[in-house]
């Protein structure tokens, strides 16, 4: 077995998507697959125009040449036009139901136009089975979707924490609206003695929500850190009094599995996968009730001791729950039998 991968958003500053498709390559190559991964690292993928020249000519291209028996299309985009059996991972349905506000170009692109190529799939990969029903809902009733949760990155678990005694919040992921930061930051004037450290690249939003934490009197205590180093992330996940995930819409939602791993006490929006992701386990708050927040974390400070030891009851269960050993027998499976459907037949002349 020769697996492509794409592997593109993995190049320069990567977020969720590139974190899966780095941690998804080496666990396969752990359990013995060939992966080759596909990548051109002068090409910016965050330019809509390089990101399509990327799917849809150079990945079939590389792809063509790689000598794989399957291509894995893990950025959750295809190529129409293509030469291998391709897997692909839809890792949400953002395009199709919550990004209204963005370009039209790009929802054409990556929502209606990727949702017709997802349908010549040789199989099609959600990260939770909350996606898989949206793809079912959204785009395909009929399909098969096989569930892969993807893995957290093993470095969480080793984590040592070491709150600081002035408390912060940590928000992780791209600063934008369905992330929901507008709502801790409407919180924030009722907790006088939290700060707020948001980590992960900035959209227009940021800007935004500077200009409301400003009106609120709040901005001394919000931090927009934009991308930060492996190094600082981890540190701030072992200083960090909790994680809060106020997302509208999440896929998989990295950000609470790695909280979970790193045993940091989180509360998240009752929302998308984000309920899954919780496993009963985690405070889960409407997305959009600010005095809900204010009255979740409050609690939380007010015996913080308390959610720590939760954090750290559950810590080990999460750890094996999103190993990604797991993931990736998973996703061998799926290849295996793409593969077996796609191999020519022999026929015997006597």
């Amino acid at each position: 077995m020769i697996v492509a991968l794409d592997t593109q958003l993995a190049v320069g500053t990567a977020t969720g998507i590139g974190v899966y498709e780095r941690d998804l390559a080496t666990a396969l190559r752990a359990n013995g697959v060939d992966v080759r991964e596909l990548r051109a690292p002068r090409l910016d993928p965050w330019r809509f125009d390089r990101r399509v020249l990327w799917d849809q000519v150079l990945l079939p291209l590389q792809a063509a040449r790689s000598g794989a028996t399957v291509l894995h299309a893990a950025s959750g985009t295809m190529p129409f036009v293509r030469t291998l059996p391709t897997i692909v991972t839809v890792h949400d349905l953002a395009w199709l139901r919550v990004q209204a506000h963005t370009r039209a170009y790009a929802r054409t692109y990556f929502g209606a136009l990727q949702s017709r190529a997802y349908r010549s799939a040789a199989a099609v990969v959600c990260d939770s089975s909350f996606s898989a029903r949206e793809y079912n809902e959204l785009v395909d009733p009929n399909a098969r979707v096989d569930v892969v949760h993807p893995g957290v990155d093993p470095r969480f678990a080793g984590i040592v924490r070491r709150p600081d005694e002035a408390p912060f919040a940590l928000v992780t992921g791209t600063v934008e609206a369905r992330k929901n930061l507008l709502v801790l930051i409407e919180a924030l004037p009722a907790l006088p003695a939290l700060r707020i450290v948001s980590v992960g690249p900035p959209t227009p939003y940021a800007d935004s929500m500077r200009l409301r934490a400003a009106e609120l009197q709040v901005a001394d205590r919000i931090e927009l850190r934009g991308y930060v180093t492996r190094e600082e992330l981890d540190d701030l996940y072992a200083r960090a009094t909790c994680a809060l995930i106020p997302s509208r819409y999440e896929g998989f939602g990295y950000a609470l599995a790695e909280a979970l791993c790193a045993g940091l006490p989180a509360i998240a929006a009752r929302s998308s996968s984000l309920i899954e992701v919780a496993n009963g386990e985690v405070l889960l708050v409407d997305p959009d009730d600010s005095a809900a927040w204010v009255d979740a974390i409050t609690a939380l400070l007010a015996d913080h001791d308390a959610a720590q030891r939760r954090a750290d009851a559950m810590r080990a269960a999460a750890v094996a729950r999103f190993a990604w050993s797991t993931a990736a027998a998973l996703m061998i499976a799926i290849y295996e039998r793409v593969i077996a459907r796609h191999r020519p037949s022999t026929t015997t002349v006597q």
